[in-house]
């Protein structure tokens, strides 16, 4: 068997990178913007997450956490159209095939938490359109109008619980991802993060 038969394809390598450092990215901004006040005066420029590296200038005042939210968005809608291709990739290009050294229990595992977490990735931000389509708001794309809201607090209501609790569930399959990650690296230490891996 050679080398690029053990190794995912370089395209799968860097959307499976680019997709975990934008739901990183998404997690640490909805945790952010959910803790800013509703009631917050109007700005035409800020500071980008206090950090004092970026100021982020507006054409029109807005508030921090309108800002955040439409960041938010435009980043998920960003990161749904990568995980629509990667998923079109995966069913048009078979993986590489797991490692033989690998027990009965780990392939059944490896198999479920992978189909499990494809799921997740679509189900995640599908749930966040539909809780935003249903907010009075709508969705913008970095300030591009995609889809104008329909103000049905019910169904937004309904959508952000979903949301959330997909969320709770992602971040609970990603840790098992790499706590198993981790064991094949430094328990195992066998070939299989390699498969993955930028070098």
């Amino acid at each position: 068997m050679n080398q690029s038969t053990l190794r995912y394809t370089k395209t799968a390598i860097i959307l499976h990178w680019l997709i975990a450092l934008g739901i990183f990215v998404m997690f640490a901004l909805g945790w952010y913007m959910s803790e800013l006040p509703k009631d917050a005066p109007k700005l035409m420029s800020l500071d980008l997450f206090d950090l004092g590296i970026y100021t982020w200038q507006f054409t029109e005042e807005t508030t921090a956490r309108a800002f955040y939210f439409n960041l938010h968005k435009s980043i998920g809608v960003t990161l749904f159209a990568l995980i629509l291709f990667r998923v079109f990739w995966r069913i048009t290009h078979r993986p590489p095939a797991m490692l033989a050294s690998l027990k009965a229990w780990e392939r059944k595992l490896a198999t479920g938490a992978h189909h499990l977490l494809y799921l997740l990735m679509v189900a995640l931000p599908v749930s966040g359109i539909i809780m935003a389509t249903n907010s009075k708001y709508g969705i913008k794309w970095f300030g591009i109008d995609l889809i104008q809201g329909l103000d049905n607090k019910d169904m937004r209501e309904i959508f952000k619980e979903v949301h959330e609790v997909i969320g709770v569930i992602i971040l609970l399959v990603i840790i098992l991802h790499i706590a198993g990650a981790l064991k094949h690296q430094l328990i195992d230490k066998d070939e299989t993060p390699k498969r993955m891996s930028l070098k």
